[in-house]
């Protein structure tokens, strides 16, 4: 199956992908190639606004916020909400939320100033629900409310602590 089926598969929140993603770990490559290609989207979505610093930095700050609202949602699934089932370890974590990462390619529509903060909300609408999908798969939670929750959570972690990190930089200046 191409890439590009598996990531429509993603979009369209197909709990079955997931499983697969979860278990073949052959697939890393595929997820990460996802990830760089949502992280590029939010770049290219931002280029009219910052030109080619703009695309560079966007693109990172889109690569290292999934990285670690990934490791954070890993945590809080494996270690503070899990249920009775919940086995999974970090690849298979990675995986499914690479391929979660995939409606962040409509990002790219940004580069249209009129759709950027459309093509924004809405992809970081879809992310967040192809995410609850991903982490119900990969954690095998019985409930999609228990997915949210860590999906919720892991968001909320990492937002405090991107403010913190801000507040910090504020003050050093």
């Amino acid at each position: 199956m191409a890439l590009t089926d598996r990531m429509v598969r993603a979009s369209r929140l197909d709990p079955h992908l997931y499983e697969e993603v979860e278990a073949d770990p052959g697939l890393t490559r595929e997820a990460a190639t996802v990830v760089v290609l949502s992280a590029l989207a939010a770049g290219v979505g931002g280029i009219a606004g910052g030109g080619v610093v703009g695309l560079v930095v966007l693109s990172l700050a889109a690569l290292l916020s999934w990285y670690v609202w990934a490791y954070l949602t890993y945590w809080i699934g494996t270690r503070v909400l899990p249920e009775p089932q919940t086995r999974a370890d970090v690849g298979q974590m990675l995986r499914v939320l690479g391929f979660a990462s995939a409606p962040g390619v409509l990002r790219a529509a940004g580069i249209l100033p009129p759709l950027r903060g459309l093509a924004f909300a809405v992809a970081a609408v879809w992310m967040l629900a192809a995410t609850v999908v991903a982490v119900r798969q990969a954690l095998d939670y019985t409930s999609s409310w228990r997915a949210l929750a860590v999906v919720a959570l892991g968001w909320l972690a990492y937002v405090l602590a991107q403010a913190l990190v801000m507040a910090a930089l504020r003050v050093g200046v």
